[in-house]
């Protein structure tokens, strides 16, 4: 069976080295907005009984864009245009592909398990919070995966 910590830890270091911005894995990270938040969500197993340890899994993360104010410019707030900018690299960094040899762009290196499928399963948004001036996109991504 295919564990899924070191699936989420590797999503998180893809998008952190892709986008060169703060990921929080379930919870704000350590800096001021823009940054990510990842959310492990939905598993699926699919092939052989959970006995045996050749079984595929598909998992699917959220993968929310915050912006937010600028902490040097009083009174600001997030934007919309912020949101969208910050959806699209996490959407190029996670399914991005070279057009020459069609590789991802970023590989998601997991030890034990080669990852099949990249594919985006819904994109609700951008929301906003007017009481705080954040503004967040909500993607969710899921990763189909077979022991290696």
């Amino acid at each position: 069976m295919i564990p899924r910590r070191p699936v989420t830890a590797a999503l998180a270091a893809l998008l952190a080295s892709a986008t060169a911005l703060p990921v929080g894995r379930g919870r704000m990270p350590d800096a001021n907005p823009p940054y990510y938040l990842l959310y492990p969500l939905d598993t699926g197993l699919d092939g052989p009984p959970l006995a045996d340890t050749h079984d595929d899994i598909t998992l699917v993360y959220q993968v929310t864009s915050v912006s937010g104010p600028d902490p040097t410019r009083p009174g600001s707030a997030g934007t919309l245009d912020q949101a969208e900018l910050l959806a699209d690299k996490a959407r190029a960094a996670i399914l991005g592909r070279d057009p020459a040899s069609g590789e991802w762009s970023h590989p998601l290196t997991i030890p034990g398990a080669k990852v099949m499928c990249r594919e985006l399963d819904v994109e609700p948004g951008g929301t906003t919070d007017p009481t705080d001036g954040i503004i967040s996109y909500v993607q969710r991504f899921r990763l189909a995966l077979t022991p290696a």
